[in-house]
């Protein structure tokens, strides 16, 4: 955004991405709609604009769309002035050319409905039949009425995000079975129905994937997920900004470091504030050890689901002298609290941060020798090319973000197309691939890998002595806030919002795996049932993530 425009080589296509949404403004504005800017206040330089008329919002998506914008995220603000009476606010982020811009209309106890913005971005589906489910918003024209969240853990007519419902919920002596929720189904010679989950086997998080199959070849793949859903949102409301940073490094364990950092973003910009350049460089330097200890195991977790068990031991090995590395500079071996509002929690001393040049010295050393007995094992490549694959035009429509998109052709990396600090100062190698496979989705975490040693590198050069947090500042009410981060998994989204005392009124985090989920229900279709794990862990989306 404005670093975006004082890079070389970015300043045009950064004024072409502002000409773009004025363009749309205006557009809009000719279609009837009556808009008006807003302060951006702590959006940062996102534009913000509120729709007064709700019933133009599905004009809103199908122009966003004819101008390629990506659809960001969409969520509900409850701001009713009393809990007899709902009033809430509908918002929806796109993106384009690295500038973001949030569109708002107001809906009354009247008027509880909006035009749905799934038919024109697909990845909006599972998103408002969430707020459909938890306030209680209908989406006009949604193409798909089915339940998501509810899994008759309450009734259709409770809504728990809404301010009027209590935080303890309304809990049964036991939660009836969610059998029967209904999945699609299909019929003909030799059709059949695979139910998996959503126990599973091994020790991963609960999740319902329903297969329909002619003999070993996948037809088609539904998700039900939602089964580890824990409340983030409500349990959110209330908390100062300490409880806050705490409760946003357990949205997912394994993004600990990402959603931290997001949801301290939005509050440091809510709060006009600005943490201090050695503890953003820090946070960067922790954003790209996750980076890293994640694309490790990964590695070795996709060729252990084609048996080659040797290069699962390899990574699994580098994975734990990483998390070990972790531990001894910064306390935790997966980097959980560290970044706190305001800054760090925690400054490395020097020996620390020497021993992690040498560290990355090592690690490129590792990845060079294993590198050629992946390229070269006929047998691991028989399984990995050609297998899952996503088409890059798949991909761009449901929005899919990180590896993911990346592997599919689909380059975007808010690093580098959207820079915040510390990323300003550095330079972003390109890593993408096209063939949208699972040999792709490998190949990317390996490029990814040598791409952060050299982010740290670069971070570790410019890190200078200095404070690492800045003094608070108590927002005023109604203040909001945005946090972008670029997430191992992809963009991590968070929006803020301050009630009156520091405290949180709203807080809504969206995980890159609300799309990804979405791409493995189609890159699975005509592969075999035996290639679904493996597809599966290509893929990695997070199921806490997900189940907020």
């Amino acid at each position: 955004m404005n670093e975006a425009s004082n890079r070389p080589g970015l300043a045009h296509e950064h004024q072409d991405a502002v000409d773009t949404i004025i363009g749309l403004m205006t557009r809009l504005n000719h279609d009837g709609m009556v808009t008006k800017r807003l302060p951006a206040g702590g959006f940062g330089n996102t534009v913000s604009v509120e729709i007064v008329n709700p019933d133009e919002w599905g004009i809103l998506a199908r122009t966003a769309r004819e101008h390629k914008f990506r659809w960001v995220a969409g969520w509900i603000v409850d701001e009713s002035p009393d809990l007899q009476r709902f009033r809430a606010t509908v918002m929806a982020c796109f993106e384009k050319a690295g500038d973001y811009i949030v569109f708002r209309t107001r809906l009354t106890a009247r008027q509880s409905a909006v035009p749905s913005h799934a038919p024109w971005y697909p990845g909006a589906n599972r998103a408002e039949r969430h707020s459909r489910d938890a306030f209680g918003i209908e989406f006009l024209g949604h193409p798909d009425p089915r339940p998501w969240l509810r899994h008759q853990a309450w009734t259709a007519q409770q809504f728990p995000l809404r301010k009027s419902f209590p935080a303890s919920g309304t809990p049964l002596a036991m939660t009836p079975p969610d059998s029967g929720y209904p999945f699609e189904s299909a019929h003909g010679s030799g059709v059949y129905e695979i139910p998996v989950g959503p126990v599973h086997a091994g020790i991963i998080e609960p999740g319902h994937f329903r297969f329909m199959a002619v003999g070993e070849q996948v037809l088609n793949l539904e998700e039900r997920l939602g089964y580890v859903h824990k409340g983030i949102e409500k349990r959110a409301e209330g908390r100062d900004p300490a409880g806050l940073s705490r409760l946003a490094g357990r949205v997912s364990g394994d993004s600990t470091v990402a959603h931290t950092w997001a949801a301290c973003m939005a509050m440091e910009r809510a709060a006009n504030i600005d943490p201090p350049p050695r503890a953003r460089i820090l946070r960067g330097i922790l954003a790209e050890r996750e980076r890293i200890a994640n694309h490790l195991g990964d590695i070795g977790a996709i060729c252990n689901d084609v048996a080659f068990t040797f290069a699962y031991y390899q990574f699994t090995r580098l994975r734990e002298d990483w998390l070990r590395k972790n531990q001894s500079g910064f306390g935790h071996r997966l980097l959980m609290d560290r970044i706190i509002p305001g800054g760090m929690a925690v400054d490395p001393g020097e020996d620390q941060l020497a021993a992690m040049v040498q560290e990355g010295i090592g690690l490129r050393r590792e990845l060079d020798e294993l590198r050629p007995l992946l390229d070269d094992n006929d047998s691991l490549q028989d399984r990995l090319m050609t297998a899952g694959i996503l088409p890059s035009e798949t991909a761009m429509a449901l929005g899919c973000l990180g590896y993911v998109a990346r592997a599919s052709g689909v380059d975007f990396d808010s690093r580098r197309d959207a820079p915040y600090p510390p990323y300003d100062l550095v330079e972003i190698s390109p890593c993408c691939r096209h063939t949208g496979d699972v040999r792709a989705r490998l190949d990317i975490r390996y490029d990814e890998i040598y791409s952060s040693l050299k982010i740290i590198d670069q971070l570790l050069a410019r890190l200078e002595p200095g404070p690492i947090l800045t003094e608070w500042k108590t927002p005023v009410p109604e203040s909001e806030g945005l946090g972008m981060v670029e997430g191992w998994r992809g963009e991590i989204f968070c929006y803020v919002r301050f009630d009156a005392g520091n405290s949180i009124s709203r807080y809504f985090p969206r995980d890159p795996s609300v799309f990804n989920w979405l791409a493995l229900e189609r890159l699975i279709h005509g592969n075999i049932v035996p290639d679904f794990p493996l597809c599966n862990k290509s893929v990695n989306a997070s199921y806490s993530g997900h189940d907020l």
